[in-house]
């Protein structure tokens, strides 16, 4: 009797093991997911073993779509990410916009009435002005990949608004060159870059999407900032319309300086310099075609203004408009090709982009009319656009290794910074002075050579990465 209730009692306690052994083994493979998820050497204590099932079932939803001390996924949308946007638009708005600005300087120290100088000299103060966004670009990169964002926005926005106070009291070249050249470009150039790397931290799925709509920002200060600095020069002279400019710039730069902030620091800082990209075929091709593109777009930019007023084309007021009617439309000419860069590929867009602004610069060579000279800064403002908005969107595209964007957006610019000093100074040299007669067929020649090349080069990046293929995405 007592050997048969022992007996009895047998498969209860296997029962009763079997029930421990599974929720041991339940625990264990739960606090080993814990562990690759944090790295805590602590095993899983305060964990209710009832719960054990559902827990798994959570982080293994969360290993899908992070790595295990990686950084979290974008949250491709709501306030904070829409916030930055709107950051980057006015990041953009005192970079590119005050860079895209410089063509209704060349034409108002053409005049004579601050310095006189070649066309070409004049033109060395808005490439030194870009070459800087583009070179400090480069260089503040691994800073910005530190956690030292930040700071980057204070030290620019500073540079920005102190340039133009120093400009606005300068009254020859070499000032004027120093202030607005170096001064105001070395701060552009801390803003510029991080506000495009911060981007793909917030976005990744319509990542193009937000970088054209922030790039539109540059539209909207090439528009505004020529149209303040016409209005009041006349009215209160140069000096006080370059200090409201620069007031402006300080009333936009404090709301980036407010909202944006990094969602994570890099756990490694990236090298100034990714050797691995000199072994990157189509990385490198890629910029340097976008280094040629920019030679022929900076001599559309720099003297397209100037050309109405000097062949008698346009008035004196209707030369100053020439440059924010383009600036208006490239506003469009960012955002459009960016958010279809997210379906079709960013080089699908910018190299047919690129052939068009070379067509383009070559009909300016029969421009003989007002109206046929607003239509082209219209559509040379819309195609152009491809140019400032696309290229950090197709490196980000060309990088397998997604650690590194940082540093091949920095050397991507940074050497697009060459194209510019081609650019204007160059466009320059081809006009001569106007002690001869000017030679804008050469001019616009040059623009447009340079432009088709970029194109063509572009293409020679589509055929390497996928062939002949029509319907491919790039």
């Amino acid at each position: 009797m007592a050997t048969s209730q022992h007996e009895d009692r047998i498969p209860s306690l296997s029962s009763d093991q079997t029930t421990l052994n599974g929720r041991r083994d339940r625990h264990e493979d739960m606090t080993l997911s814990d562990e690759e998820k944090t790295g805590d050497p602590v095993t899983g204590n305060g964990i209710d073993a009832s719960d054990n099932e559902k827990t798994l079932d959570t982080l293994k939803n969360d290993q899908q779509t992070q790595k295990p001390g990686g950084p979290p996924p974008p949250p491709n949308g709501g306030l904070t990410a829409w916030l930055h946007v709107l950051g980057g638009f006015m990041l953009f708005f005192n970079t590119w916009g005050i860079l895209n600005t410089f063509g209704i300087y060349q034409t108002y120290y053409e005049s004579g009435v601050l310095f006189r100088e070649t066309s070409s000299n004049i033109s060395w103060i808005g490439a030194i002005q870009a070459y800087m966004v583009l070179f400090v670009g480069f260089l503040s990169g691994p800073i910005y990949d530190r956690g030292y964002f930040r700071v980057l926005l204070a030290v620019g926005s500073f540079g920005v608004v102190f340039g133009h106070m120093m400009l606005s009291i300068s009254n020859t070249f070499w000032q004027v060159l120093l202030s607005q050249g170096f001064c105001v470009g070395i701060g552009a150039g801390c803003l510029f870059v991080p506000c495009v790397a911060i981007l793909p931290a917030y976005w990744s799925t319509k990542l193009g999407l937000a970088v054209g709509l922030a790039a539109a920002g540059s539209s909207m200060g090439g528009v505004i900032y020529p149209i303040v600095f016409y209005k009041l020069i006349d009215q209160v002279g140069f000096g006080w319309s370059t200090r409201v400019i620069g007031f402006i710039a300080l009333i936009t730069l404090i709301i980036p300086n407010v909202v944006m902030k990094m969602r994570f620091k890099p756990p490694k800082a990236r090298a100034l310099i990714d050797w691995s990209a000199f072994t990157d075929g189509p990385y490198i091709v890629c910029v340097l075609g976008a280094m040629v593109g920019f030679i022929g777009l900076y001599v559309l930019f720099f003297y397209i203004s100037y050309y109405g007023q000097a062949t008698g084309i346009t008035d004196a007021a209707m030369s100053f408009y020439i440059v924010p009617i383009l600036n208006a439309a490239s506003t469009f000419g960012r955002v459009l090709p960016n958010a279809l860069s997210d379906k079709t590929g960013p080089l699908n867009l910018i190299m047919p982009g690129a052939l068009i602004v070379g067509i383009l610069a070559f009909c300016m060579i029969a421009v003989n009319s007002v109206g046929a000279i607003v239509i082209l800064a219209i559509l040379l403002g819309f195609f152009s656009g491809v140019f400032i908005a696309l290229p950090p969107v197709l490196f980000v595209a060309l990088t397998k290794d997604k650690t590194k964007i940082g540093s091949r957006i920095g050397m991507g610019f940074g050497v697009l910074g060459f194209g510019v000093l081609a650019g204007g100074p160059g466009g320059g040299a081809l006009l001569g002075n106007e002690s001869t007669d000017l030679n804008w067929s050469g001019t616009w020649a040059y623009a447009g050579a340079t432009a088709l090349a970029s194109g063509a080069i572009f293409l020679v990046v589509r055929v390497w990465k996928v062939g002949w293929k029509l319907k491919a995405k790039v």
